[in-house]
Order: structure tokens, then sequence, then C-alpha cells
């Protein structure tokens, strides 16, 4: 004979009893598989295999030919880049270029994600959808925006032209490093919005009481509270922007041209132009190592826990 549950406390243990019996069945090892297999599959055919690839070609010594033909390694790659200062000088603008990109970014996204976590108030999703509308659209469209914006016959040069500042069309806003400077900031702030942004979010407003009480004014409250807790943030939207920077090739060769090249316009022309491919993936490994020397840095100064906790 079967009974049936008078009310919700005589229902709740039989649900139990129910669900315990069905986890019993459950075969974990399988459920493990199923759900990170697809993943993990994913990741090592479109990242790691790559990655591998790239390496192995960076010992071979010329593309003569099959492509997956048997060849004897060799370090000439490496040797000729040692050899070689130009490519190490490029190596070094980029980096500088990516650091000023990077303190750029954060300092401008900043004073946005103080603003949308302590003052936007009730409209604080509002802003942060308005944040985000640019991931909505093409990268492409947004760098050949500000193409238009900085041309010879663009925005700033019509306006100019209109105000009579100027006569003649200015040719130096485009073309040039101070472009694609300009260009990157604009692309990397809402993103380096986003972890500052969950750092301040984590700061408990009774701090800001407390150090009220003890007599802080808001100036001394911002850089004795707020600022130190929201360091992780920083760091992170900081490697955040000059990691990828560091190997930006679509921007410098849209706004940059000749004069705004960073190092991976160069691998890029040796993938493709040269089609040297050895010593593009020498480059690109070289490029590689000294990023992963960065995420190690990075990961040594953060704790990244602590911006999803």
């Amino acid at each position: 004979m079967t009974t049936t549950p008078s009310g919700p406390s005589e229902a709740l243990p039989q649900i139990h009893r129910i669900w315990r019996r069905a986890g019993r069945g459950l075969d974990r090892r399988g459920t493990f598989w199923l759900i990170y297999l697809p993943p993990l599959f994913w990741l090592t055919v479109f990242l790691v295999m790559p990655v591998i690839l790239m390496a192995l070609f960076s010992f071979r010594p010329d593309m003569h030919g099959d492509l997956f033909r048997s060849w004897t390694p060799t370090f000439d790659q490496y040797v000729s880049i040692a050899g070689t200062g130009s490519y190490w000088r490029l190596l070094g603008i980029s980096s500088l270029t990516a650091l000023g990109i990077g303190f750029s970014a954060v300092i401008l996204a900043y004073p946005l994600a103080y603003f949308l976590v302590f003052q936007a108030g009730p409209r604080t999703a509002l802003y942060l959808v308005l944040l985000l509308i640019p991931f909505w659209t093409s990268y492409l469209l947004r760098i050949m925006a500000w193409k238009i914006l900085l041309g010879t016959e663009g925005v700033i040069n019509s306006f100019l032209i209109y105000l009579g500042v100027i006569q003649e069309p200015l040719t130096a806003l485009l073309y040039n490093r101070t472009a694609v400077i300009l260009t990157l900031i604009y692309v990397w702030i809402p993103f380096a919005a986003l972890p500052i942004y969950a750092a301040l979010q984590r700061i408990d407003p009774i701090l800001f009481e407390a150090a009220a009480d003890l007599g802080a004014r808001p100036y001394h409250q911002f850089t004795r509270v707020t600022l130190p807790l929201s360091a992780p943030g920083i760091l992170g939207a900081f490697f955040m922007v000059f990691i990828p920077t560091v190997g930006e090739y679509v921007t410098p060769l849209l706004v940059g041209g000749s004069r705004g090249f960073l190092y991976g316009n160069i691998i890029q022309d040796f993938f493709t132009k040269a089609a040297n491919w050895p010593l593009g993936s020498a480059l690109s490994m070289i490029m590689l190592v000294a990023t992963l020397v960065l995420v190690l840095l990075a990961a040594r100064l953060i704790d990244w826990r602590q911006l999803f906790e």
C-alpha cells in the first residue's frame, strides 16, 4: 500500500531518499569525462597543438620540400635572431608601447569602474551594459572607425578645417605609432574596467564608515582603503592589457602603417609575405616565452581568486 505524504514536512525526507538513490546510480568518473572532455579536446586541438607545431617549426632549417617532411632540428633561426639587433629593438619598442597602453588604459578605466560601483546607484546595470556595448561590435569595425576619425578627410580634420584652425588636413594623425596607441587605449578601456570593477565591488562599505569614524577624510579613505584593496584588480587589468598588446598586429597594420609597426607585424610578414615560417615561428616562441614569464610574474603578484569571491 502506497502512502501519500500529507504535507511538505513529510514529503521532504521522501524526496531526499529518492535523490540519494539516484545519485548512487551515477558514474562520477563518466560524468567528469562527459563534462570536461569536449572543452579539453577543443583546447588541445586549437590551442596546444598549434603551439607545439610552431615550436617544432622554429627548429626547422628552411621551408624547402613538403610542409611536414622530416628535417634535422637546428638552432639556426634562434642564432639568426640573436645576432639581429633590429628584432630585439622592435620587441623592446613593442614592450614599451604595450607598457604605456597598459598604464593609460588602467588610469582611464579606474574612474569609470569607481563611478559604476560607488556613484551610479540604481543605474549601475544600465551603465554596465553601455560599457559592454562595444564588445557586441566587430573589433575590425571599431579599428576602422578610428581610421576614419583620424584620416585626412576624417571627423577631426574636417572639424578643424570648418573652424578655420587649419587650412590643410593634418597627416600626422594617422599612420604612426601615436595613432596605434590612441586606438588601442580606446579598445582596451572596457576590458581594463571589468577586473577593477570586480575588485571595487568586493570592498565592504563598513570599512569606509570605520575610516570616517577614525577621522579619515575622503582623500585618505581612498588612498588607504579603496586603492590598496583594489590593487589586485588594477594589476589584473594592467596585465590583461599589456600581455596581448605586445603581440598586436591588426591595429598597427590598419592605423599605424609602416611607421607604426610592432613586433607582431614582423611575425605576420614572415608567415605571409616572406613565407619563412621557421623564422616567424622562432620569433613567436621568443614572444611566447616572454609572455609566459609575465604571466608567472602576474600569478605571483595577484591572487586571482580575490576577483571572483
